[in-house]
């Protein structure tokens, strides 16, 4: 089994390895920091169901183990939800890419943890059972329930996630869209102040706002009349 903790802010799998017999148990953690000292105040707190044998050890273990997947996946939902406050915000959306990137990698971890533990347990509950687990099959469907929920809620974070990947793709594609619109409104209004400067700066002979002695103040009102009538308009439209 595969156990799951948040270790700061990361998440941490290691694993369980457990050999049952009539007599006895025998179980290795590598990898974990969780022990199962809770289990063993467990099993003698409950001295009636322990006298069933290796097997409600093995089912407290599992319990145990099982239900620490259930605080891990609260703190991820937790990161989702705080992600989503912010996904609106300008500015944030690459940064909220990556999190929830990370976040759905962290998903993955405890799917990979749950279904396999979810087809072993489903082996213990129903159908031929080895005699070692014989007399505790109700116990394990209680296991396998709480592994189906699990994987369940997992099922809707994970569309959580993609949608809001999705919604973060779209909001960077909106900035991009903003940005080019902001970039064009500029280049028309340069591009209206060097097509006029260009005309005047030909030099013809006959150009007669040339020799006039008002033509060099009138013609910056004229270019400047232009720009601010072009900032405007595009002001206006939400461009700039």
């Amino acid at each position: 089994m595969h156990t799951l903790e948040i270790i700061d802010s990361e998440l941490v799998a290691g694993e369980i390895n457990i050999f049952a017999g009539r007599n006895y148990i025998l179980s290795v953690r590598n990898h974990s920091h969780q022990h199962l000292v809770n289990v063993r105040e467990r099993c003698e707190r409950e001295p009636h169901l322990l006298r069933q044998g290796s097997s409600f050890v093995l089912y407290a273990i599992m319990d145990a183990v099982v239900d620490r997947y259930l605080p891990v996946l609260d703190t991820l939902e937790s990161e989702l939800e705080a992600i989503e406050d912010h996904i609106f915000e300008k500015g944030k959306a690459h940064s909220n890419i990556r999190q929830i990137y990370e976040l759905k990698c962290k998903i993955a971890v405890i799917k990979h943890a749950v279904s396999p533990l979810m087809e072993a347990v489903g082996k213990l509950q129903g159908g031929w059972v080895h005699p070692v687990c014989a007399n505790s099959q109700e116990y394990f469907r209680d296991v396998h329930d709480h592994l189906v929920r699990i994987n369940a809620s997992l099922e809707n974070v994970r569309e959580t996630v993609s949608t809001a990947i999705l919604v973060c793709q779209s909001t960077v594609t909106i900035e991009q869209n903003e940005t080019s619109k902001q970039l064009a409104a500029w280049a028309g209004i340069f591009a209206i102040a060097t097509f006029l400067v260009g005309i005047w700066g030909m030099n013809f002979t006959f150009m007669p706002e040339l020799g006039w002695r008002f033509g060099y103040p009138v013609a910056l009102i004229v270019i400047a009349a232009a720009c601010g009538f072009l900032y405007t308009r595009f002001k206006r439209s939400g461009w700039l």
